[in-house]
């Protein structure tokens, strides 16, 4: 075991639990004397005259100007925009960043222009995205296209298969939205940090390589807090699983080397906690990677105390009330004042010599806030915070201290005495405290709202008439991380509604396609023919059925057409998709012995009769057509043309690509020989149901852009997959492209570029959803399964 890392974790934290004994005695003096009153009253009667507007004669007839729901956040930049409202609004939420996870003070003339540009820079990218109703805040296409601008389009494709394999591997029990939310979050986070850093003659190359290491170390640094704190927190751990989970933490920061899982475990929590630790093993000897040598010990004492801190809130039991006010402060104190200095030591860089002192110190103002606003379902829950304890207990513990006083202490303390009554901090901080009751009064009922306010402000009536004054009055406090984040979960939530009914329903029409596949023998034959059979046996294997899926999709729930009347069509594509497959595992092509788990025609029958078959059942494709008696003859007729030409065209894709085998292809003409192969089949899908829709021509033309680089995207991904994948899943063998001697996107680019190229034409194929004027839910959830499967 590496002994250099060893820390003394008793001493690291006595010395954390002194200093923040300290300051919660300076904080409990100056709320027992109600100080904070006269000075907070003050400073909201300057603060009020640009938040509180009287309404004039004339805002009667500008209706139209009025504020829209944040929950409909373009309209509600474009009203900030169109308002003049949008730098304010945009300069008071990057101030508070600065403040709150920067650890900047905001008097100093560098960190006013570096939030001046930032605003800048922000500003226009808000205002040009509200140009595109339907464009979301956060896809992966739109992260993509920022990573490509900064040169670290690999280390985002890394990420983006993380956060998928995370969203995967949520035990059930989790709330998967928000584990998701914190963890984009703390990326975030640390890439401020580390952009805070960047010098402005810093190299390009330089400035990829600290935003790459940001990315890697944000997503390690994040991944404890749906993993480590959000576990702990819930009930998906039985008692005896969480005390030796917490264990091996706490050997963990204490040595620097995490030891093996072992241990005792259910079996269903061991198949989770398996991905668990192997996840976040890897995440600590990175992190461990880029300590400095001078900075190692600081930064796993950060760790241990932030954790320690932690596992002392998680034992306290709601029920006890005998905790005395020291014991329910302290740990809370210490424990939001590392969660931020950890951030920045993750990133191992100096800081300015009041960082620190000032992160420490306005930790428990966020807690605090965080606190009030949770209150509710942390006393559901039964977690002991300074809130819920205090509801609980205060009728018979006189002695307790009110959080919501020591909340305002706080902020008072944090104005006058940290950041010098500076006028820009005083607002920004007030703001946001208005802000927070205005949410927390939103959120809840009324009556609900006054029950718990007459408790928490009974010993400040005079004040709390100030802060509800504030609350119904003030306006222009609204932030813009608040709106990103309710956007971000009602984003993620329906991200993942949709996911699991699209899964859902593509489950269900497989089994319906399927049931329709089989091929009837003609039983006038005198001699038995094995071609139907051979059909039959390649019909029936375990194929996705993508082609027909999507043109069910398409025209069902798209287009709106009859589900009865496609099944003809369903069945044409899988026919001729199944064809392409057996045309394909010949001898004299592919040459491939398993297809869906099993030998191929050629193996479990011979050569011609395999050949027979493929032949078969495109004609058979043709006859399902013919039978969509409930369509105008010229549209079934038009229909008809198409897919004989896209089988045409694919036939030549195949061709291409029995040429090019031990050739070096271009880049050009691998796109074309793949959108041949691939594309075709995908655009054929698509424009079907558009077809039989009568859909106009620029409608097409979308759809045929969508099917080009979703399809050339697919056949990437199997490439990588021919390379990376597991046969089990797949299907068939990995590796055969190098036995053909293949010319793939893998062989010509690599593995790194490959995945870039995948990712371009991603972005292309998710571009088009601007221009297709549909409902493109389903489009996009195709997309990500072709980037994101393994099979």
């Amino acid at each position: 075991m590496n002994k250099v890392f060893m820390i003394n974790a008793d001493q690291c934290y006595r010395q954390a639990e002194h200093k923040a004994a300290q300051y919660f005695n300076l904080l409990y003096q100056q709320a027992v004397s109600q100080s904070y009153i006269t000075t907070l009253t003050e400073d909201f009667r300057l603060w009020k005259i640009k938040h509180i507007h009287h309404p004039t004669f004339f805002s009667y007839f500008t209706r139209k100007k009025r504020k829209p729901s944040q929950k409909d956040y373009h309209q509600y930049i474009k009203w900030l925009d169109y308002t003049n409202k949008l730098e304010n609004y945009l300069d008071r939420s990057i101030s508070y960043l600065f403040l709150r996870d920067l650890g900047k003070t905001l008097d100093s003339s560098e960190t006013k222009n570096q939030i001046d540009r930032l605003v800048e820079r922000l500003k226009i990218q808000l205002k040009d995205s509200t140009k595109l109703e339907n464009n979301e805040i956060f896809t992966f296409a739109s992260l993509y296209r920022n990573a490509q601008e900064e040169g670290v389009e690999s280390s985002m494709i890394w990420l983006i298969n993380k956060l998928t394999a995370v969203a995967s591997n949520i035990p059930k029990g989790l709330d998967a939205v928000n584990a998701q939310r914190k963890l984009i979050k703390i990326i975030a986070g640390v890439m401020m940090h580390t952009i805070d850093l960047l010098s402005a003659d810093i190299s390009s190359e330089e400035r990829s390589k600290k935003l790459d290491e940001a990315i890697r170390l944000g997503y390690c640094y994040g991944l404890t807090y749906p993993f480590i704190d959000d576990l702990l927190d819930s009930n998906v751990l039985s008692i005896t699983e969480k005390e030796q989970y917490a264990e091996l933490i706490r050997t963990s920061l204490i040595t620097g080397n995490v030891p093996d899982l072992g241990g005792d475990w259910r079996s269903d929590s061991l198949v989770f906690m398996r991905y668990i630790h192997s996840e976040l093993r890897q995440a600590f000897d990175y992190i461990k990677l880029y300590q400095k040598p001078s900075d190692i010990r600081n930064f796993f004492e950060q760790a241990y105390i932030f954790f320690n801190s932690q596992e002392i809130d998680r034992k306290k039991d709601l029920s006890n009330d005998k905790y005395t006010n020291e014991e329910i402060y302290i740990p809370i104190i210490i424990k939001s004042s590392s969660s931020r200095l950890i951030a920045r030591l993750v990133t191992s860089t100096s800081s300015d010599d009041g960082f620190e002192n000032r992160t420490f110190l306005y930790g428990i103002y966020n807690q605090l806030a965080d606190d009030f606003s949770d209150m509710f379902d942390d006393m559901k829950n039964g977690a002991v915070t300074p809130y819920t304890y205090y509801l609980t207990h205060h009728e018979k513990r006189r002695d307790l201290i009110n959080p919501f006083e020591l909340y305002w202490t706080v902020i008072s303390h944090l104005i006058h005495h940290v950041y010098q009554s500076d006028k820009k901090t005083s607002e920004v901080i007030l703001n946001r405290a208005i802000n927070g009751l205005k949410r927390f009064k939103q959120n809840n009922e009324d009556k609900k709202f006054k029950q718990v306010m007459d408790v928490l402000t009974s010993g400040i009536p005079q004040f709390n008439k100030v802060l509800q004054k504030m609350v119904d009055n003030a306006d222009d406090i609204d932030f813009f991380d608040k709106l990103l984040r309710d956007q971000i979960i009602s984003m993620l939530k329906t991200e993942r509604e949709e996911q699991q009914q699209f899964k859902e329903t593509i489950k269900i029409v497989r089994q319906q396609i399927n049931r329709h596949l089989a091929i009837f023998n003609d039983e006038k034959l005198v001699i038995k023919e094995s071609i139907t059979d051979a059909a039959n046996y390649s019909l029936s294997g375990e194929g996705k059925r993508l082609r027909p899926i999507i043109t069910w999709f398409m025209g069902v729930k798209v287009y709106g057409l009859k589900e009865s009347t496609l099944f003809p069509l369903l069945k044409a594509l899988e026919y001729m998709h199944t064809a392409s497959l057996i045309f394909d595992d010949l001898p004299s092509q592919d040459n491939a012995s398993i297809r869906r788990g099993r030998p191929t025609v050629h193996k479990a029958y011979n050569v011609a009769v395999a050949e027979l078959t493929g032949l078969y059942l495109t004609q058979k494709a043709i006859e399902e057509q013919t039978s969509l008696e409930e369509y105008d003859t010229k549209t079934v007729l038009k229909l008809i043309r198409y897919t004989a030409q896209i089988t045409a065209e694919m036939c030549k894709g195949q061709a291409m690509d029995l040429n090019s085998k031990g050739k070096n292809l271009t880049l050009e003409q691998l796109n074309s020989m793949c959108f041949y192969k691939t594309g075709l089949g995908f655009e054929a899908a698509l424009l079907i149901p558009a077809i039989l829709a009568n859909a106009d021509a620029k409608e097409i033309q979308a759809l045929k852009t969508f099917a080009r680089h979703a399809g050339i995207a697919f056949q990437i991904k199997d490439d990588l997959l021919d390379y990376e994948g597991d046969s089990s899943q797949l299907g068939k063998p990995i590796g055969i492209d190098v036995q053909n001697n293949s010319s793939t996107f893998v062989t010509v680019l690599g593995i790194e570029e490959a995945k870039k190229e995948m990712w371009e034409h991603y972005c292309l194929a998710a571009e088009t959803f601007e221009i297709i004027p549909r409902n493109t839910s389903f489009l996009k959830h195709f997309l990500n399964y072709a980037v994101n499967r393994n099979y």
